[in-house]
């Protein structure tokens, strides 16, 4: 059985003074003067705003450099420059994604993430090899970090034969997200490529996320297909389109019309807030009914220098990207990295309520748009019931 705790004297985001009882792993009780009851672990909030615990929903642990000596990036500005740079370098290395996707694992719990997605590189040079590091991780952590890995052919899939069938062993060895990357401009074929992706994703039962960077008509050509076959094999809300660049270099009406079908097909997107490419309005998004999420994809990799685990920082970033200005337009910035990100990746039992699990993040700040603009360091985070850091440094819990 899971410790009990009772954390009081705390501020909801709506400002009502409260205390908050925790059992077996649960969010028991949210009100005022709670009753104390004996052998309780007792936490003094001292009127700090309480969060729920942060969602990363996208984001690469089995290739990080965290922690490591500085790597010098002399890579070709192409995609697949990028993709064969990253290859030969993990295969030269022998880069330990076990180790590495623990360390930055960790990082993101103590900073306040409890619930993450990560993408991990299948292909027919590496195997199988980062996928087993990153499962050791998720077994590691499995008591305090909800953890969801996606089986991604960052080589290629049609292009790399073999590799359809490592995707199959990857699902089958506990990954529990299928994944995909651009059918058109990297496997040369959407149609064949798409359809060996949703016929993996069905026999399997695996919900998909594909990586889209394909620009303009190209990118709009490559998702008509893919919301077709979610429409055709009834996979409504069991889609995510990570970057979707297309859509921030189409005409309004192309735009809204593809808007429109992701909103029908409840396929959510998922945006990293990027400042070098033309994304959609985030508020039209919204608007247009769709579910659009954030992540930092990649953090220190042999891909780009920049990212930190920390996702108040990733909501700041989409609010400066989106120009997010007004405390409410920061809320939704805040959104993104945790109500709709726990609905995009479908994370169960989320919030600031009874029946919850209890993840949560007290910090000194007064408002939720106070907290992502100063990001704050995070006074407690509590995982799954589970105190697992006072002032950013780890405790008792985080290597079980």
């Amino acid at each position: 059985m899971k410790q009990s705790l009772l954390i009081t004297d705390v501020r909801l985001p709506d400002g009502a003074r409260v205390d908050i009882s925790i059992a077996d792993g649960h969010i028991e009780a949210i009100g005022p003067a709670l009753t104390r009851k004996p052998g309780i672990v007792h936490e003094q909030g001292g009127g700090a705003l309480v969060l729920p615990g942060f969602v990363e929903g996208h984001t690469h642990l089995d290739k990080t450099h965290w922690g490591m000596r500085w790597y010098r990036n002399e890579v070709g500005a192409k995609l697949t420059d990028r993709i064969e740079n990253e290859r030969h370098w993990r295969a030269s290395t022998a880069h330990d994604a076990g180790a590495q996707s623990l360390a930055l694992a960790r990082a993101f719990l103590h900073a306040g993430t409890t619930r993450l997605r990560t993408h991990v590189d299948i292909d027919t040079q590496a195997g199988l090899r980062h996928l087993e590091g990153v499962l050791a991780t998720r077994d590691t952590l499995s008591d305090v970090m909800e953890m969801q890995i996606v089986a991604f052919p960052q080589s290629g899939m049609l292009i790399r034969p073999g590799t359809d069938t490592l995707l199959e062993r990857a699902l089958g060895a506990g990954a529990d997200v299928l994944g995909a990357l651009d059918p058109a401009l990297i496997d040369g074929d959407p149609v064949a490529s798409l359809n060996a992706t949703f016929d993996i994703a069905q026999r399997y039962q695996k919900p998909i996320d594909i990586h889209l960077h394909e620009p303009g008509e190209i990118g709009a050509f490559t998702l008509n297909l893919l919301l077709d076959r979610v429409e055709a094999l009834g996979m409504e809300g069991r889609v995510v389109v990570s970057h979707a660049f297309c859509l921030g270099a189409l005409p309004e009406r192309a735009r809204d019309g593809l808007l429109a079908r992701l909103a029908d097909l409840r396929v959510a997107l998922l945006t990293t807030a990027p400042p070098s490419v033309p994304v959609p309005s985030l508020k039209t998004c919204i608007a247009k009914g769709v579910t659009i999420f954030a992540g930092n994809d990649g953090i220190r990799d042999t891909w780009s220098p920049y990212g930190t685990p920390d996702m108040l920082e990733r909501a700041m970033l989409v609010g400066m990207r989106y120009d997010l200005r007004r405390d409410d337009d920061l809320a939704i910035a805040f959104d993104c990295v945790s109500a709709t990100a726990a609905q995009g990746c479908g994370f169960t039992r989320y919030g600031l309520h009874a029946g919850a699990r209890a993840d949560l993040v007290l910090l000194d700040a007064d408002t939720i748009a106070h907290a992502v603009a100063a990001r704050p360091p995070r006074r407690l985070v509590v995982a799954n019931g589970k105190i697992v850091a006072r002032n950013g440094e780890g405790s008792e819990g985080t290597s079980q």
